[in-house]
């Protein structure tokens, strides 16, 4: 990837709504340039900018579920876990044995109806497991950088935005009428123009600004970059499910935050308390890191490895033929005859 597109990439992932004559200035190139580059970056590497919630603030919980399927189940199902509006990073593991996917629930009734009522009770499901997030230390509203840091201090911060970065302890906010039109619009594009949302929320275009503003300014919305990581050079993504000793996992999870294999990590419920998803470039990257970088942290009792063989959705839309890992035109997910709206299985 030539470097202008790397340095696009993490301009968006700064501030996924600067307008583009802005990036185009800070980068000193022509504003017609960083346009060309953005519309090719989204038809090749799916990028897109998604507008998200900040869960804690608005009274969500995520949940990380684990499905031990066979083999012959397993795509079906995911295909409709992608589907649905809940639901993010959904992904095919350990060799299609296994889907991971994380869930955002405004309670204990939403996620229970998902595990007992639309997951198909049956054979082909052989296990479940539902680890709620505690604490994040990265990921979300955080920026990874990863391959993609391409820009010097200055241009960081000549691009960063006016509001505070968001935090998982932020005051509580009541969501409105408006919240939900604005965020069903900016979930498909996080980069829809004020006046498209003035005009689907049907109200004035100064509203709308007023009201994001307060939404970022209150820790509550944030907007997230959504690339196919092939193009960026087809590092290996692999969950890893840790268990570590509970007066070590603060540290632990810090010191995961610095690592720039680290993409995710968060504590979580259950047997393992450690969520991680990490990307390497190849199984000798990935070798060295967990035995020496993972292999020195203090109280890490066990690792478990899940390597990830397909993402069917990342942080905003089903995944539509983007890259290697997502399969041929003929595979995308879709609606079942007879299934519910949002794709619920």
């Amino acid at each position: 990837m030539e470097s202008i597109d790397l340095q696009l990439i993490h301009a968006l992932r700064i501030d996924g709504r600067a307008p583009l004559r802005r990036i185009a200035s800070v980068l000193e190139v022509s504003d017609q340039l960083v346009a060309r580059r953005y519309a090719r970056l989204r038809e090749t590497a799916g990028l897109r900018v998604v507008g998200r919630l900040n869960p804690r603030p608005v009274g969500q919980t995520v949940w990380a579920l684990r499905l031990q399927c066979v083999p012959s189940a397993s795509l079906g199902l995911a295909r409709a876990l992608a589907e649905r509006d809940d639901t993010r990073w959904v992904q095919l593991a350990s060799g299609g044995t296994e889907i991971i996917c994380h869930l955002a629930v405004h309670g204990d009734r939403d996620r229970d109806a998902l595990l007992m009522d639309r997951i198909p009770a049956s054979r082909r499901v052989t296990s479940i497991t539902a680890h709620r997030m505690l604490r994040l230390f990265k990921g979300g509203p955080t920026t990874w950088d990863g391959p993609t840091s391409a820009l010097s201090r200055q241009q960081r911060d000549a691009l960063a935005p006016a509001y505070p970065a968001p935090e998982a302890q932020a005051p509580p906010v009541e969501l409105t009428d408006l919240d939900q039109i604005l965020l069903t619009a900016l979930t498909r594009d996080g980069r829809t123009p004020h006046a498209q949302l003035a005009a689907e929320a049907g109200c004035h275009e100064s509203t709308v600004r007023r009201r994001i503003a307060q939404l970022r300014t209150a820790g509550a919305l944030f907007f997230d970059l959504d690339i196919d990581e092939s193009a960026l050079g087809s590092p290996a993504a692999t969950a890893m499910w840790m268990a570590v000793r509970p007066a070590q996992l603060a540290a632990a999870g810090a010191a995961l935050a610095g690592h720039p294999e680290v993409a995710y990590a968060a504590a979580t419920t259950g047997r393992t308390n450690l969520l991680v998803n990490v990307l390497c470039p190849d199984d000798e990257h990935l070798y060295a890191y967990l035995s020496d970088r993972i292999g020195a942290l203090p109280g890490v009792d066990t690792v478990e490895t899940a390597p990830v063989i397909r993402t069917l959705k990342r942080a905003g839309a089903v995944a539509r033929n983007r890259g290697r890992s997502e399969g041929s035109r003929s595979e995308r997910p879709g609606k079942r005859p007879g299934e519910r709206p949002g794709g619920q299985p």
